[in-house]
């Protein structure tokens, strides 16, 4: 497994990201959409135009994860509709084949994931902890579970995990947690 990355904690956090990147379609949807669909940094890189243009919010499309090879959907909630239309409106010569987030460097081919690891470090780099493209992934799971109170085992489908232990660790569920659990008076 490799290097371990915080997710986003803090909603004034991820506003600030926002507001931050606003000026940059590209880089707002990217972020919006990484933290929005619980996609590894190399599937959500390889999202094409077609996937995605005509979907309205609570639609869907399919790709096959590179790292498992399982068939996964992914939904597009308002927030990324919102923002891949304004990035959408700014890319007339865009056809269905492009990768929707294009790297400035090749015209239609994606960014790769190493750049995205150095974009998210550096959106990041005012906030404490250690931070690379996982953390958009690992930022949905933490406010499906902390905020929203989302279970564990519609997270670990979310996450195509296999096993509830994989999940929670991913999750960073530590000690402390189980600790707090037990401090709770019935």
């Amino acid at each position: 497994m490799g290097r371990r990355v915080d997710p986003i904690r803090e909603v004034g956090d991820i506003e600030k990201i926002k507001e931050k990147l606003y000026d940059t379609p590209r880089n707002l949807a990217l972020f919006v959409v990484g933290i929005n669909v619980a996609l590894r940094a190399i599937d959500l890189l390889s999202i094409k135009v077609g996937q995605i243009r005509g979907l309205k919010p609570g639609d869907y499309f399919f790709l096959k994860e590179r790292k498992t090879g399982k068939r996964r959907s992914v939904i597009i909630n308002e927030a990324s509709h919102d923002a891949i239309s304004r990035y959408l409106s700014t890319k007339s010569r865009l056809n269905d084949e492009h990768a929707l987030f294009l790297s400035r460097k090749g015209w239609g081919k994606a960014i790769t994931t190493d750049r995205l690891n150095i974009m998210v470090k550096e959106w990041c780099e005012d906030l404490k902890g250690d931070y690379g493209s996982h953390s958009l992934r690992k930022t949905w799971g933490y406010h499906q579970r902390v905020r929203f109170k989302t279970d564990t085992p519609t997270l670990m489908r979310a996450f195509n995990h296999s096993s509830e232990a994989q999940t929670l660790t991913y999750l960073g569920v530590e000690a402390k947690d189980v600790h707090a659990a037990f401090m709770n008076t019935l």
